[in-house]
């Protein structure tokens, strides 16, 4: 393919993958109360020992609350349209590797999505409680004014970040796979794995307080251990089975090399 022709390419998945958020966004709109009930719900339930709350979202401007239900909707919607957007950048790459690279990405594009998932799910269930464990260090005479826009980004990024954060395993274990990235160096470079998720966890959640960063690079940090431990019993099947990695580059036919579109 020629670059007009890459770039033409990349054109038609952006716009598929802008159309799903889209039309996912709408249902964000529709479902807006249930969803903005459920990311509230950390501020309702941090009560002072009589019971009163003892947090308050509010609004700096008179379009605050049409901003706040837009940009929800649209975090619904590319949320509910990972699915669909992960796999147009993973069809967009998918031409440019080998027959068995092919199958091996398939293998972990499938395996990609239920982490992403559950890294978002992760965050939910824990942003509740690492907010109460911060409100709890505000004086009991102070009551806390937060604006709501502010509150909501909070909520949002949180939950990307620890989507994306979570899909680690299954980039190290593809460039495993390839033989691109040994388990040995894996385990080498466990000192700079954690100096990069650390500094990925600080600028990924807005809260500056080092317990969110903390609560993020923990799992992650944990997962890549996993990842690790994967790619060892991997390579270690592969040695069995006589299947080196760099095999897969050699005795390729013109049609082999060449991606059939």
């Amino acid at each position: 393919m020629s670059l007009a022709e890459h770039f033409r390419e990349l054109r038609n998945r952006v716009i598929l993958s802008v159309l799903a958020i889209a039309a996912l966004s709408v249902l964000g709109w529709y479902w807006y109360d249930p969803i903005i009930d459920f990311i509230s719900a950390p501020v309702e339930n941090v009560r002072d020992a009589d019971g009163q709350r003892i947090v308050t979202l509010n609004f700096d401007s008179i379009t605050g609350a049409f901003a706040l239900q837009l940009r929800v909707s649209i975090f619904t919607g590319i949320l509910a349209a990972s699915p669909i957007w992960l796999w147009q950048t993973w069809a967009f790459l998918l031409p440019g590797l080998t027959p068995k690279e092919k199958k091996i990405a398939l293998g972990y594009f499938f395996f990609a999505i239920p982490l992403f998932f559950a890294g978002a799910a992760m965050a939910a269930f824990t942003f509740p409680r690492l907010y109460a464990i911060l409100l709890s260090f505000a004086p009991a005479s102070f009551t806390n004014i937060m604006s709501a826009p502010d509150y909501l980004n909070v909520v949002l990024y949180f939950c990307l970040a620890f989507g994306l954060a979570f899909l680690l395993p299954v980039v190290l274990l593809a460039l495993n796979q390839i033989g691109i990235l040994p388990a040995r160096t894996m385990l080498k470079g466990w000192r700079i794995t954690l100096f990069g998720i650390l500094v990925f966890s600080a600028i990924m959640t807005p809260d500056p307080s080092a317990v969110s960063m903390l609560a993020m690079a923990a799992p992650v940090f944990l997962l890549y251990w996993c990842a690790v431990a994967m790619a060892f019993a991997m390579e270690r099947l592969r040695r069995r089975r006589g299947d080196d990695a760099g095999d897969r580059y050699r005795d390729l036919t013109p049609d082999q090399a060449t991606p059939l579109r």
